[in-house]
């Protein structure tokens, strides 16, 4: 399981360290894609294979999905890990999630988030809203 918030920086190659907690949970080679929220998102090759499973099981969502597989497969790109534990993160990526030096990455449970700092602070800034829909939740106990 991913889990954790770590502070990186993207050297002038676009290369990141994958913080050495989530090395072995996402193997040597693994896939990073678009996130919903602006970030990016990075999936072991175990846990990508479960995502294409979802959507083959989804039935026709007509134009919208689509679309939807368009942006997420189209993005993606399969990165290795060097012998220091880094990957080159792509320029069309790094534009669509703005990653410029700092980045924040995250564990959240099966993938690895991928942040700009100030659109992830910008996301967050709502708790509260976020605590209210945990609260509806039967079952969930945090």
């Amino acid at each position: 399981m991913l889990i954790g918030e770590f502070q990186h920086s993207l050297d002038d190659k676009g290369r990141l360290i994958v913080p050495s907690k989530f090395r072995n949970e996402l193997g040597m080679s693994f896939i990073i894609t678009k996130g919903l929220d602006g970030c990016l998102n990075a999936y072991s090759l175990v846990e990508w294979d479960k995502v294409q499973e979802k959507f083959e099981s989804l039935e026709s969502g007509g134009e919208k999905l689509r679309r939807l597989e368009r942006w997420f497969f189209g993005g993606a790109c399969e990165c290795e890990t060097d012998k220091q534990g880094r990957i080159i993160i792509p320029q069309n990526l790094r534009e669509y999630a703005n990653l410029k030096k700092d980045v924040v990455v995250i564990g959240n449970r099966t993938k690895m988030e991928i942040w700009n700092p100030d659109k992830l602070t910008a996301v967050d800034l709502d708790v509260e809203e976020c605590i209210e829909f945990a609260d509806r939740i039967p079952g969930l106990r945090i």
